[in-house]
């Protein structure tokens, strides 16, 4: 069982116990004060539920991240008096750096209730940093694109519904400019690409985009158009392979350089278990991935017989990557992003890279968490603090990419066209988000319902440098 599952099957047991009490609590009040009074406190908790306690953070707001970074990493000398933060005198900071902020944030009473926010002043680029509600420890601000302000004592970290103090760290990660080189971005389902490295990929000189999946399951909304599960799944299928071929040509991605694998959603763990036995579809009834693939720009080794085997996956990959020669890959990190798809291609690259003459630079995203579902926290167009993490023992090394808002815009978009991401969310889900809205203060994005618009269009886009001798094997699972 992974981690995530653990954290789950922990919260449901948890979350059951408590309703098990209440329910006690509510019969009691019901036969000892008066009959109408539990309906009226069921409904009130559950609105303050849905208000305040319906997020999924598994973990303690008041545990401090625990993160380490590279040896020699530079550490710029910095003091925060009040709400300004300066450098020491003649510290020199590079402006592409990605610069991250080690502060204490603690959130006041009102910050139980709305999200407490950190807001960057000052700068001619205003941001605002978004973190747990209830938050009392060590967080990690990204400070990339402000060090123009920092440098002439301009910048101000001023706390909404929370305070800053302690004695800030700051470190300074220096990067190549990946834009410049010929890039590979590894997508497990059609938009993975676009939600982690839409700004990188649109600005890359060479991109190429290589889907894995056709993300053929959960098609109950084309259920409702009268057709069967299978009908539904094979649409589904069809169309979102469309959207992985098609969509990264609105960034000038040429055609030639968009493949679609065809595999089947959440085979990959069982594909890789049994690498020569091919996995079919749980909803599409198909046992063969060339209903998915046939408009890729050239023939691949599994189209020879079609079989979602794990054998053809690799075959495919490393064809891929020889006709394309990637200096940057960019993945689903081993250990942020807990999706079992995510996980196996990030383990079938390194898989197909074994035995290449040349190695690219390898750079990790996360489109999800173990630990919470709402990172990154805060709005459409703020900047992206460093996520939560608890074992500092394994240095990591984060890389950020500035997205203009006209970059921004053009995310949304490319976004809007994933027909995953079209369909409205249940009536619950938006019920939630109008309590939310009024009761907690959040706002939903401009640029549409899908919770991804909200934690995927930022003013950053957030890597992580990983080196080839990580396993991606999330620690901690069984």
């Amino acid at each position: 069982m992974s981690r995530k599952q653990q954290l789950l099957k922990r919260h449901r047991r948890n979350k059951r116990i408590t309703l098990l009490i209440a329910l006690s609590v509510l019969i009691a009040l019901g036969v000892l004060v008066a009959w109408w009074l539990p309906l009226v406190l069921a409904v009130v908790g559950w609105v303050a539920h849905e208000a305040w306690f319906a997020d999924h953070l598994f973990y303690s707001p008041k545990d401090d991240y625990q993160y380490s970074f590279p040896p020699f990493t530079p550490q710029p000398k910095v003091h925060l008096s009040g709400e300004q933060l300066r450098l020491d005198e003649g510290v020199m900071l590079v402006d592409e750096a990605t610069l991250i902020l080690a502060v204490k944030v603690k959130s006041t009473w009102l910050g139980r209730f709305l999200d407490p926010r950190v807001e960057l002043l000052g700068g001619t680029h205003p941001d605002a940093q978004t973190f747990e509600r209830g938050v009392n420890g060590l967080r990690y601000l990204n400070l990339s694109g402000q060090a123009q302000a920092l440098a002439q004592g301009q910048l101000r970290l001023r706390g909404r519904f929370c305070r800053v103090f302690g004695e800030p760290v700051l470190w300074a990660l220096e990067q190549p400019d990946y834009r410049r080189q010929r890039v590979m971005v590894i997508a497990p389902h059609a938009d993975d690409a676009e939600l982690a490295a839409y700004g990188l990929y649109s600005q890359a000189d060479d991109a190429w985009i290589v889907t894995l999946t056709a993300g053929e399951i959960e098609a109950e909304h084309y259920q409702q158009m009268g057709m069967s599960k299978v009908e539904a799944a094979r649409l589904k299928g069809r169309l979102r392979a469309w959207d992985s071929l098609a969509v990264p040509r609105w960034a000038g991605v040429p055609q030639e350089h968009c493949v679609q694998l065809g595999y089947f959603c959440l085979q990959l763990a069982a594909m890789q278990a049994a690498p020569n036995q091919a996995v079919g579809s749980r909803e599409a009834d198909l046992n063969d991935t060339r209903l998915f693939r046939q408009l890729n720009p050239f023939t691949l080794p599994g189209d020879a017989d079609g079989a979602p085997s794990w054998n053809n996956l690799l075959a495919d990959l490393r064809e891929v990557l020889l006709r394309a020669r990637p200096e940057v890959i960019v993945l689903p990190h081993p250990t942020l992003d807990p999706h079992p798809d995510h996980i196996c291609a990030q383990q079938a690259v390194l898989q197909a890279l074994q035995g290449l003459d040349w190695q690219p630079t390898l750079l990790g995203y996360a489109n999800h968490l173990h630990d919470n579902d709402r990172w990154p926290m805060g709005n459409t167009g703020q900047g992206i603090a460093l996520p939560p993490a608890f074992d500092s023992a394994v240095p990591m090394q984060p890389l950020c990419l500035p997205l203009s808002i006209e970059l921004q815009r053009d995310k949304a978009m490319a976004l809007g066209m994933m027909h995953d991401l079209q369909p409205p969310a249940p009536f619950k889900r938006r019920l939630r988000r109008v309590i939310q809205r009024v009761l907690a203060g959040r706002a939903g994005s401009v640029y549409g319902e899908n919770e991804f618009f909200r934690k995927a269009v930022r003013r950053q886009e957030l890597f992580w440098l990983l080196k080839h001798g990580e396993t991606g094997v999330q620690r901690g699972e069984s």
